[in-house]
């Protein structure tokens, strides 16, 4: 059962993203003070997951010690493989998610962290984009938990 190790939000799109211990996840819409927070929100841009082993394996291959909150995905996850959440429906505490689409590494991500590899390293394993089916507060050391 996976974990969520960390949480970020930023209210402007090129904003510094902001560690927080908890985030109040609006249904459909996104988390509350986040750039991406809006009505009928694209159930693709309403919240996203990384894992840290992800992050971990990169900074040790490349000899990098990058904050994870600074891949700028909303929550940090451990002891989960997101990939396997595409198309599932899975709970975040007491919150509902629907995996919707694998996040893909940017340029602008790879050019803001002064990296050449973290496209290359980061396709298949970017994080999941999801949407937010019911409200709810997401905290720290919150559990991730599959749907049956």
């Amino acid at each position: 059962m996976g974990k969520v190790v960390e949480i970020g939000i930023s209210q402007n799109f090129k904003g510094q993203i902001e560690s927080v211990n908890s985030v109040e996840a609006l249904a459909g819409q996104g988390i509350t003070n986040d750039r991406h927070c809006k009505k009928n929100n694209d159930v693709k841009c309403q919240i996203t997951l990384i894992e840290l082993e992800n992050i971990n394996h990169y900074n040790k291959l490349y000899k990098t010690d990058i904050s994870p909150i600074n891949f700028r995905r909303n929550i940090i996850t451990k002891g989960v493989k997101l990939n396997d959440l595409l198309g599932k429906e899975f709970f975040v505490g007491d919150v509902k998610l629907k995996g919707h689409d694998l996040c893909r590494p940017c340029k602008p991500l790879q050019d803001g962290l002064k990296q050449k590899n973290l496209i290359k390293e980061f396709l298949q394993k970017g994080g999941l984009r999801c949407e937010i089916l019911t409200s709810g507060k997401i905290f720290l050391g919150s559990l991730i938990k599959i749907k049956m």
